[in-house]
């Protein structure tokens, strides 16, 4: 899964809802920008921990899915194999 994004989707909507709670609250510019600094700031580190989680999760999911494909390509193999060995019995055969 590809969680790159993570981070910057959770900041930046922790960003716009600062926005609009700033314009509807009437604050102060400098209050604003330091509030927002802070609330992007802090969001930005809850979404890598997020990131970091998802990452953590997805990993044991793609080695247990990786090991079933790896299995499953063997058996296909081997299927795939027998299949020409009875083609070339029964060519010898004729």
């Amino acid at each position: 899964m590809k969680t790159k994004q993570v981070p910057v989707i959770i900041t930046l909507m922790a960003g716009l809802i600062t926005c609009i709670l700033g314009f509807k609250m009437h604050m102060e510019a400098a209050q604003f920008v330091w509030t927002l600094v802070i609330i992007l700031a802090s969001f930005y580190v809850l979404g890598c921990i997020a990131k970091l989680v998802l990452d953590m999760n997805f990993k044991e999911e793609s080695e247990e899915e990786a090991t079933e494909e790896a299995g499953e390509e063997s058996a296909a193999e081997e299927t795939e194999s027998e299949d020409i060995a009875e083609e070339s019995t029964k060519e010898s055969d004729t």
